[in-house]
């Protein structure tokens, strides 16, 4: 049975645009493109399955995917990639077809990768060109068809970093990262030592994470406990214990991560405050981090605990 169009639905929609941190690293979120294996179990919609697909990552490259919605009906994305850099951004020139092979309408998607608190962020941007005017009605679920995806995604990228029964590992990491703050010394560890001031800083983004469960007990065995719940159904629980504590000049503790109920690392940090000037105070911190059962950080710890300092940063000029 074909579709009515209405006469109030754009022959044109207008873009989609959606933005998702996903918790694992640019190399692995770039990698769940690239295969058929990974985009079938991702690429639709809740409820949707992709029972066919083609995928070669290289400019000029099939992307062919078959989509079955709940109720049977099927329809094929067939296009190519025009745009390939490695680990920052893809381009696929798509078309959706009936089973006949009739065309209905273009999709241009594009997916940029970055860096971000919490592993990589990704925005998509899809354009439409209507080929059928009787299937300009399809578009119009796109925001909510995308972020159902990139629920699939993460769901993904988790079945990707989770070992099976007998792939145990441990991979060690250590960093140092340095700050120089213009405020004093006991100002920059009051933010460090201080919950409301702390809370102020150390957490992810607006918009997408939302605060669950902070609490923390400054003081040699005390502990600490932040948990958040991500935009797309993650979990992340912090948990530290304090070791040696030195008044406006030295922190040491533990801490645990979880994604959820899996626990993906644990790890030392020691944090320095040295004067820089009249004013002014420069921070160091070192972390040793041991990552567990196939967890994937590819510098990922590193680059978020960078984003905090800058969050730390900007909250000691307000």
């Amino acid at each position: 049975m074909t579709k009515t169009v209405e006469r109030s639905l754009p022959l044109e929609p207008p873009p989609v645009r959606i933005s998702r941190t996903l918790h694992a690293p640019r190399e692995l979120v770039f990698r769940a493109w690239s295969s058929a294996d990974h985009v079938k179990r991702w690429f639709a919609p809740a409820g949707f399955t992709v029972p066919q697909a083609k995928v070669e990552m290289r400019v000029g490259g099939p992307f062919e995917v078959l989509m079955r919605a709940p109720d049977g009906v099927e329809h094929w994305a067939r296009g190519k990639f025009i745009e390939v850099s490695k680990f920052d951004r893809l381009t696929l020139d798509l078309t959706v077809e009936d089973t006949s092979g009739h065309a209905l309408f273009r999709a241009l998607t594009e997916a940029s990768f970055s860096e971000a608190l919490g592993g990589t962020r990704i925005d998509v941007m899809q354009s439409y060109t209507v080929l059928d005017p009787d299937a300009a009605w399809m578009a119009t679920g796109a925001p909510q068809g995308w972020a159902q995806t990139l629920d699939n995604l993460s769901a993904e990228l988790r079945r990707m970093q989770t070992p099976g029964e007998t792939d145990r590992s441990v991979v060690h990491a250590v960093f140092t990262l340095e700050r120089t703050y213009d405020a004093p010394v006991e100002r920059v560890y009051r933010a460090l030592s201080d919950e409301a001031a702390k809370a102020k800083w150390f957490g992810g983004e607006e918009g997408q994470w939302r605060e669950m469960e902070r609490s923390m007990d400054f003081r040699v065995g005390g502990r600490e406990r932040l948990k958040g719940r991500w935009e797309g159904g993650v979990v992340s629980t912090f948990e530290a214990v304090y070791h040696d504590i030195v008044p406006n000049e030295r922190i040491v503790y533990s801490y645990e991560m979880h994604l959820d109920d899996r626990k993906i690392s644990v790890s030392l940090a020691t944090m320095l405050i040295e004067s820089a000037g009249p004013g002014r105070a420069t921070l160091k911190v070192t972390e040793q981090g041991a990552f567990l059962d196939g967890y994937d950080d590819a510098g990922s710890r590193e680059r978020g605990t960078g984003f905090l300092l800058d969050k730390l940063g900007a909250s000691l000029r307000v």
